[in-house]
């Protein structure tokens, strides 16, 4: 048996429940891995409430899509890992209510396992790759950043806006970070790598053209969307692109008028449904992650127990970085 967070109905953290289930044997293709961690995205939550981009399948739904642990068995054609391989887990798609990652143990295809190196710890296990592949994906797979550019980044004191301005600053460009408290996450934003922090808000195109010499920027990689959406295009350069791969701002995005632009609608799944991106990706983010120059901001970890206290903290915006929960 192994315990699992299920929740029955939408809503707040208060739906999460844990439940005993049987330990599945992996099927053909499949592999059953002992959770050490789980990194938690904004999504989930969005995924447990009603707001994310697919529904839940009630009641008993599972959730979770990324955590790290230890193989404990394979199912039949299964090679590309054995019992006792250090592993990653990404769950991504619309399979989060039966391959959710919250719980002790968990059976995956095959294709949702990555190889963990030695020298990387659950926790970072856990926290490191929706994070930094989405950033991989949208600055270097769709936008092409090069040394010099200018990358404007909004939620960027979450884990993938950080990752967005470590991967910016490691690409030579010049991070610009954008968040709506500046005064109290400004300087570990500074120290994550951001040249600039500004403030959100609907003056923020004109302070990106009095830092780029009135040109805007190369790219402005977007979390938040909605009407605040047309301004923010007002600060991408001619030529520039707008990739936006969250939707925090549930209200409507008016398609932006200051034409020619180029807009993109992104998800990470561009690369991990790609194998070659994926391989690409891997190589990028452990290279980067050896050198020092990526490295998962680790805001706070809760046990497993306290998973719906990290639901609320996460809710709370408050963090810098990423919520790790980890299992006994």
């Amino acid at each position: 048996m192994s315990r699992v967070v299920l929740f029955d109905e939408l809503g707040g953290p208060e739906v999460l429940r844990f439940a005993e289930l049987p330990t599945p044997e992996p099927g053909a293709g499949e592999v059953r891995i002992r959770v050490q961690a789980i990194g938690l995205n904004r999504g989930e939550a969005r995924f447990r409430d009603g707001g994310y981009w697919y529904d839940a399948t009630l009641p008993a739904s599972r959730l979770g899509g990324e955590a790290s642990g230890v193989v404990e068995a394979v199912g039949p054609g299964v090679t590309e890992v054995a019992p006792g391989d250090a592993v990653s887990v990404l769950v991504i798609g619309p399979v989060m209510s039966t391959q959710g990652v919250y719980g002790e143990t968990v059976t995956v295809p095959v294709g949702s396992v990555l190889r963990r190196p030695a020298d990387v710890d659950p926790v970072t296990g856990a926290a490191l790759w929706i994070s930094h592949l989405t950033a991989y994906g949208a600055l270097v797979e769709v936008a092409g950043v090069r040394p010099g550019g200018t990358v404007v980044v909004t939620a960027a004191s979450s884990s993938a806006g950080l990752a967005a301005v470590q991967t910016a600053r490691h690409l030579g460009a010049v991070p610009i970070a954008v968040t709506r408290s500046p005064d109290v996450k400004g300087d570990q934003l500074r120290a994550a790598g951001a040249e600039h922090v500004l403030a959100a808000g609907d003056d923020l195109a004109d302070r990106v053209r009095d830092l780029t010499a009135g040109r805007g920027a190369d790219v402005v990689l977007d979390a938040v969307g909605g009407p605040g959406l047309t301004a923010l295009a007002l600060a991408v350069a001619r030529g520039g692109v707008l990739v936006v791969y969250g939707w925090l701002d549930d209200r409507p995005m008016p398609m932006p008028r200051n034409w020619p632009l180029r807009m993109y609608g992104y998800a990470v799944h561009l690369v991990v449904e790609d194998p070659e991106a994926l391989r690409r990706g891997q190589d990028f983010v452990l290279a980067g992650l050896r050198s020092g120059a990526l490295t998962p901001v680790i805001d706070r970890t809760f046990g497993f127990d306290d998973i719906a206290a990290a639901h609320t903290y996460l809710e709370g915006n408050g963090q810098v970085g990423k919520i790790v929960v980890t299992v006994p």
